[in-house]
């Protein structure tokens, strides 16, 4: 038998000798990462110093009994949410709108669409890869991307009943067995090397997502078809959709690539995020914090909504019918209000115009005819055309345009993804982008376990009468 730290070991060996076959004139992602951390260091140590009693804001019992929404109160580079800004501007990836990162980072060969890896690189390090850099960090995590036999004999023993995202959240929290963080911190190293280990444990954890999600799905809806073996010249998302068996549908594959991107950071506040970010400041390796997030994408008021999105627009295509106007629509929504049901896909804890991302999805469709001429797909369109005034109207909604969940799962649908379970897992795959980009980072800025302080009502009530 081998112990884990020896594991660890030959992995590191494994993947020292991987990098020196790497394209001429590039860097490694770790490479990359050790030039820009210090820099960041520092500005947090003088910003600490300067600016460490100023107040950002206020807190309120609204605050304290709301689940602490629009609390400005955690540190996350790599994006940022402006609720008032315009569509396709709201959110900002170290400084890039979703158009900017369209024109600026790489795609996959042959393709259009921003790629996993790209975003992955600008996440972790705020800069623009070259095309050599992204194509190397992708040979990367398709060498990291194999999955160990315990993983495999974990995933294939389970109930095909289970819900995809339990069995996805089971099978990440597994892969501890073999953290490089977990086994250096157990032997002891410098605060200054965690981000190191916390690093190689979040590739591999990024690079086995999609043979993970790959296994469940034919686990539970092909279990008659193979798996296909990883592609050492195909990128994250190419590999991913090859093993869920649709490897021939460029269009597919172009869609989740813009999907994967897009959707994979999204400030920190949002419940998933926020969970890794909590659970990591534990000192919790990779691959338990972002678990713990998976399981927290599962609930239904936040990952778990793309699908309950879909089943909405189904039902309401079965009782209206295609060729619907936007009369029939506006009845349709009033009679889901009155009947006191939520419209699936509309709102946003903080944005306050449509989902950039929303938009960056419609506008994929309009750039392919099939994708129009389709009645689902026509329907979401003229949803988002009915829905903002009629929840103006009905009062009580603070967003009444769409979020990304109002479009995703229908492209999904058309190219032959109807399994709505498991809309969430691909959710759970791209969303790995963002969280382990701020685990890494939060190693490397000694950020101190989270730990806010609880009140009571008699408490709150006490303070509001002492003031």
């Amino acid at each position: 038998m081998f112990s884990r730290s020896s594991l660890v070991a030959k992995s590191l060996s494994r993947h020292v000798a991987a990098h020196q076959r790497r394209f001429a004139s590039t860097k490694t992602i770790k490479e990359a990462l050790g030039e820009v951390i210090p820099a960041k260091q520092a500005r947090l140590r003088q910003f600490k110093a300067e600016h460490g009693q100023a107040v950002l804001g206020e807190v309120k019992v609204e605050h304290v009994i709301g689940g602490m929404r629009g609390l400005k109160a955690m540190l996350w580079e790599s994006s940022v949410l402006d609720p008032m800004e315009a569509s396709l501007i709201g959110i900002r990836f170290h400084g890039l709108t979703i158009p900017d990162c369209q024109k600026v980072l790489p795609a996959a060969p042959g393709g259009k669409e921003i790629i996993a890896e790209s975003m992955l690189w600008l996440l972790l390090t705020g800069k623009v890869p070259t095309e050599a850099e992204t194509r190397q960090l992708s040979r990367e995590l398709a060498e990291r991307g194999e999955l160990p036999d315990y993983i495999v004999q974990l995933l294939d023993s389970l109930p095909t009943t289970l819900h995809p995202m339990t069995q996805l959240g089971m099978a990440v929290a597994a892969l501890n067995k073999e953290s490089a963080f977990a086994a250096a911190y157990e032997r002891g190293i410098k605060k200054s090397e965690y981000w190191t280990y916390a690093l190689e444990d979040s590739l591999n954890l990024l690079a086995r997502l999609p043979a993970i999600a790959a296994r469940i799905f034919r686990n539970v809806y092909a279990p008659e078809k193979p798996i296909a073996s990883l592609d050492k010249d195909l990128d994250l998302v190419g590999n991913y959709v090859n093993m869920l068996g649709y490897g021939d549908n460029q269009d597919l594959t172009e869609y989740l690539r813009l999907y994967i991107a897009i959707h994979g950071d999204h400030e920190g506040g949002n419940a998933s995020a926020h969970t890794a970010h909590l659970v990591g400041s534990t000192l919790s390796d990779p691959y338990l914090a972002y678990s713990a997030a998976l399981f927290a994408l599962a609930g239904p008021l936040h990952g778990l909504a793309n699908q309950e999105v879909l089943r909405w627009q189904l039902n309401m295509q079965k009782e209206i019918g295609d060729n619907v106007s936007h009369d029939d629509i506006k009845e349709f929504l009033w009679r889901t209000l009155k009947s006191g049901q939520v419209v699936p896909g509309y709102g946003h804890g903080v944005l306050r115009n449509p989902d950039p991302r929303f938009i960056a999805l419609q506008q994929f469709c309009e750039t392919r005819p099939e994708l129009l001429k389709d009645p689902v797909i026509q329907l979401v369109k003229k949803t988002y055309d009915v829905a903002p005034a009629v929840l103006k109207e009905h009062g009580k909604t603070k967003n009444p345009y769409p979020n990304v969940d109002a479009a995703s799962g229908c492209v999904l649908y058309h190219y032959g993804l109807t399994q709505f379970k498991y809309y969430t897992v691909i959710f759970g795959v791209s969303r790995a982008l963002g969280a382990i980009t701020q685990l890494v980072w939060a190693r490397a800025l000694g950020l101190p376990i989270e730990r806010p302080k609880s009140l009571s009502m008699d408490a709150m009530e006490s303070i509001i009468k002492s003031s």
